[in-house]
């Protein structure tokens, strides 16, 4: 059965019970009459009963209304609690948050949930440890970190991992290379061109490693890094192209560097959050958490 209410029809409720009339309650929750009526009306429909006696001089509970009013004073008391909770966090200068993160993701994405929630809670402090896919599965594990973001892979038995967007490699060129005007390009003609590649230390090496054991470059890449942030900052440089997963690339106004779809194969991977089973997160911890998942995400080339 689908409930068609929200929180402020359950306010407008608990305010005429408190207030005794519509017109009391209008002024308390600081809303026109008719305004609570509908209020009123609209929660009334959706449970399909009366929840109000209404006469000239008074408004007094149905039955009904009377068995509803504990669990709708529950239920407010259980959200005041909750936002005071994020209140006083928010409130206390020492509070903090560490969240561990890929740096093919900490590069471009995460500063735009860290400048969100600064905005929303500016004394709360927030760690972040960019570190690769093994580290921040281990820092998450041990209880390093309140959270991360990583993709898919051997996790630790502790941890669980929760999928947030599935996304595909691109090629990540500077604008002015050939490859930059394609729809998209196969990743023989990546390799034709001057390249850069991960050492074997990276857990999207091994990836790509695993995804691509079929394809023979004909020549060697001219540099290895170990982290996708730096290859990216070589492509920029003008050293070469690379083989970059999409969110770890800027967005489409970026003055140099474009991402065009690699293909043939198309080789995608999945980017979560991962928590330690059984840990209860802090209330400041649950808001970056969600921020991150509102947050859009590129899932393709720019």
């Amino acid at each position: 059965m689908s409930i068609n209410f929200d929180l402020n029809d359950l306010q407008a409720f608990r305010a005429v019970v408190e207030k005794g009339s519509f017109r009391k309650a209008a002024d308390a929750i600081r809303i026109s009459q008719p305004a609570l009526s509908r209020r009123i009306e609209k929660l009334e429909s959706a449970l399909n009963v009366r929840l109000f006696e209404r006469t000239t001089r008074k408004v007094s509970l149905t039955t009904v209304g009377l068995a509803f009013l504990p669990q709708v004073e529950r239920m407010l008391d259980d959200l005041d609690i909750a936002l005071m909770s994020i209140s006083e966090v928010a409130s206390t200068r020492m509070a903090s948050v560490t969240i561990a993160c890929v740096p093919s993701a900490a590069y471009y994405f995460m500063p735009q949930v860290i400048s969100a929630f600064h905005r929303l809670y500016p004394k709360i402090k927030v760690k972040l440890l960019d570190a690769s896919a093994n580290e921040v599965n281990s820092a998450v594990a041990l209880g390093e970190a309140d959270f991360g973001v990583s993709f898919s892979g051997t996790l630790a038995p502790e941890v669980d991992f929760e999928l947030l967007l599935q996304e595909r490699y691109v090629v990540a060129c500077r604008r002015d290379h050939p490859l930059a005007a394609r729809d998209c390009v196969s990743w023989e003609d990546m390799y034709e061109h001057d390249y850069i590649t991960l050492d074997k230390t990276s857990g999207n090496r091994l990836m790509l490693d695993q995804a691509l054991m079929r394809l023979h470059p004909k020549k060697p890449s001219i540099c290895e890094t170990r982290h996708v942030t730096t290859m990216i900052g070589l492509v920029e440089a003008g050293l070469g192209v690379a083989a970059v997963p999409s969110i770890a690339m800027p967005g489409p106004t970026h003055p140099v560097l474009v991402g065009v779809p690699l293909v043939e194969p198309q080789v995608m991977r999945n980017v979560g959050l991962i928590k330690r089973r059984g840990r209860t997160l802090t209330p400041a911890a649950i808001e970056l958490e969600q921020l991150i998942r509102e947050m859009p995400m590129r899932s393709v080339g720019n």
